[in-house]
């Protein structure tokens, strides 16, 4: 009898059984919350303000006894309440347009829906066998040179979300070119996130933490530069490794059943191998689209609504001019039909958003000043710190930080919600701020590369047609060796006092 092999559960069932686990801490760990307050800071000139936790306000939610009350959650609630088989729903409703669940849901079908209408017109198909036809013999450089330039966007204006879209158009000419969707993703993605996580100046993440530190923004950034200088040197030189050596033998790759996708869609497309007019419009729209979202990002600090809008508009115009060019025979119907099933390819990515949200739902949400287990699970374990040695309680907060990141995955958010705690307790470890600070960026970054519960994550692997349980299998590996590199820099940190 042949023995069944082992398959990775879906991302869906891996989740549903964290909300298990979530509703079962809740009939044991007691709700806490703290007091909050507004704190302004300087960011690069400009004034920001964010509401923050006061660390020594705790108190646990009691009973009438006066003993910490644990309030378990109930199978179902009605009237918009947070129920366990409510957390679905609850969670793909949380939020506002400038953040998780529905903003980011809401993003991640718009960028599906646009890119649906690109590819539809073919022009980036066009594209990219003429990239091919130009570039033999150096198709290697491709890798270095884009994980460079995404690793340099997450670290100058905190890429992330914007990455899934990039993912739509490079992971096929990486295909075309012998690599398979694996690579693609490290080299959107993945950089990004290498980026963000070691970023010098990431508005989203560093400057923040800084800021309701106490530490000056920006400061430290020698030091950050040649941590990003490393880590990014390390990821070219694993992804490089990882793709050639699947372009060596196809049978390597973790992504056979995506590849296959790719090249027989590939194979289906009735191309002429002329690149017109119209296909260079097409082209010439979404790069100068992709200034324009750049541009807003730097100059306004353009957010979710704004870059979804900026996508739909290139998504728009490129079908427009597919109709009148007639790239591929398009229709005006072949627009609405095209959004939709591109937007269709990224429902599942989007659903995780929210059912990643029903877990901190499901604990009582991440609001500091309302009772939920999390406030608790934060006090307790943030009260370690002062009693370890210097690095010892350093590492803890790199850990730490990686842990409550499965929950709140927003950089800015966790950063108001953590630094406020483990600022004032690095003080008594004896361990600088500035290091505190490190440790929150390389634990927030890193493990977003690998979370579940990252909507960026799922909307690229939704992108490259690849599952988290496959993803997963292949990202350890390289996880853990970036966690050992994030090791030695905060040790590094730490011996050199850095402040």
């Amino acid at each position: 009898m042949k023995q069944r092999e082992w398959k990775t559960p879906h991302t869906f069932v891996i989740i549903f059984f964290v909300v298990v686990l979530a509703g079962l801490l809740t009939y044991f760990v007691p709700m806490g919350m703290f007091e909050t307050e507004e704190v302004t800071y300087d960011n690069q000139g400009q004034e920001d303000t964010r509401t923050v936790l006061i660390p020594e306000t705790f108190e646990y939610m009691t009973d009438e006894a006066g003993e910490p009350a644990t309030e378990g959650v109930s199978l179902f609630e009605p009237f918009g309440g947070a129920g366990f088989l409510n957390y679905m729903f609850e969670g793909l409703v949380s939020g506002d347009k400038w953040g998780s669940a529905v903003g980011v849901v809401a993003f991640i079908l718009i960028i599906g829906g646009a890119f649906g209408i690109i590819m539809r017109t073919k022009a980036i198909d066009q594209g990219i066998f003429a990239i091919i036809d130009k570039t033999k013999g150096r198709e290697a450089l491709l890798i270095p040179v884009m994980f460079f330039f995404f690793s340099l966007g997450g670290a100058v204006f905190g890429m992330g979300e914007e990455a899934i879209a990039f993912a739509i158009i490079l992971i096929p000419l990486v295909i075309a070119l012998g690599y398979d969707a694996i690579t693609g993703v490290m080299i959107t993605y993945v950089a990004t996130q290498i980026g963000f996580a070691t970023s010098w100046m990431n508005p989203f993440g560093v400057a923040i933490a800084q800021g309701v530190s106490d530490v000056p923004v920006l400061s430290g950034a020698p030091f950050r530069i040649a941590m990003w200088a490393v880590f990014t040197a390390v990821g070219i030189i694993y992804t490089m490794w990882y793709a050639n050596k699947v372009r060596k033998n196809p049978e390597a790759s973790y992504s056979i059943k995506s590849n296959e996708y790719f090249r027989k869609h590939s194979q289906n497309q009735e191309l002429n191998g002329k690149f017109t007019i119209g296909d260079s419009l097409v082209v010439m729209t979404l790069g100068l689209g992709i200034v324009w979202i750049i541009w807003g990002v730097v100059q306004d600090a353009y957010f979710i609504p704004e870059i979804a809008t900026q996508f739909f508009t290139i998504g728009l115009t490129a079908g427009i001019i597919g109709v009148l060019f007639k790239l591929n025979d398009m229709t005006v119907n072949d627009i609405a039909e095209s959004f939709s099933e591109g937007a269709q390819q990224l429902l599942p990515a989007a659903l995780v958003v929210g059912m990643a949200k029903g877990i901190v739902i499901i604990l009582g949400g991440d609001a500091a000043d309302e009772g939920s287990v999390l406030n608790t699970i934060l006090y307790q374990a943030g009260g370690l710190v002062d009693n370890m040695p210097e690095v010892l309680s350093a590492s803890f907060i790199l850990l730490f930080q990686s842990g409550i990141n499965f929950f709140v995955v927003s950089g800015s958010g966790q950063a108001a919600l953590t630094m406020p705690l483990i600022a004032p307790l690095s003080d008594i470890a004896g361990v600088t701020r500035q290091v505190a600070v490190l440790g929150f960026q390389l634990g927030d970054g890193l493990t977003n590369i690998i979370v579940p519960t990252s909507a960026a994550l799922m909307g690229t692997l939704g992108a490259a047609r690849v599952d988290w349980g496959t993803w997963f299998r292949f990202i350890f590996k390289f996880q853990l060796i970036l966690f050992g590199l994030a090791l030695i820099f905060v040790f590094i940190a730490v011996a050199i006092n850095f402040s």
